[in-house]
């Protein structure tokens, strides 16, 4: 299959994981959706190898890492390598809903391809803020310039 849809919804109600790898044939990475109910006093944990990344969805989820503790919201992000023990909680009034991403083995450089020039000049447009991947407009080395057709991930 090269391709599969779905959403947390379908995956399962309640409290819990939703295994969104095995239901969507995810086999690069690990990643699940995680909703805890209000209150819920996150689970202390590491890993042997995998590094995860936390997106929050929607909630107030609290951080505790290494002596630091960090509140995040609706779009917040927290990255953490797998020996480093971590716990999250939801100190929110509702469901905290997280996606969590796992992988090892390290980056894959800059692999993504633009379709037409028409793509590429909405890539190119797309996104200027800080932490932009946007493309270097220039055509020099390293950018998706015209017939480079190639972007960050």
């Amino acid at each position: 299959m090269t391709h599969a849809f779905s959403s947390l919804d379908e995956l399962g109600e309640g409290p819990g994981f939703r295994k969104v790898r095995s239901a969507l044939g995810v086999t690069a990475f690990g990643v699940n959706g995680v909703v805890y109910p209000a209150g819920h006093p996150g689970i202390h944990h590491y890993h042997d190898t995998q590094d995860e990344l936390y997106f929050v969805h929607s909630g107030t989820a609290r951080v505790e890492v290494e002596g630091e503790e960090r509140i995040l919201g609706p779009g917040g992000l927290f990255h953490v390598e797998s020996t480093t023990p971590r716990r999250i909680a939801n100190v929110g009034d509702g469901d905290l809903v997280m996606l969590v991403v796992g992988g090892k083995g390290g980056y894959v450089e800059r692999d993504g391809h633009v379709m037409s020039d028409e793509d590429l000049e909405l890539r190119q447009r797309l996104g200027t803020g800080v932490g932009s991947t946007e493309p270097d407009k220039s055509g020099g080395a390293g950018s998706a310039g015209a017939g480079a057709g190639k972007e960050r991930s």
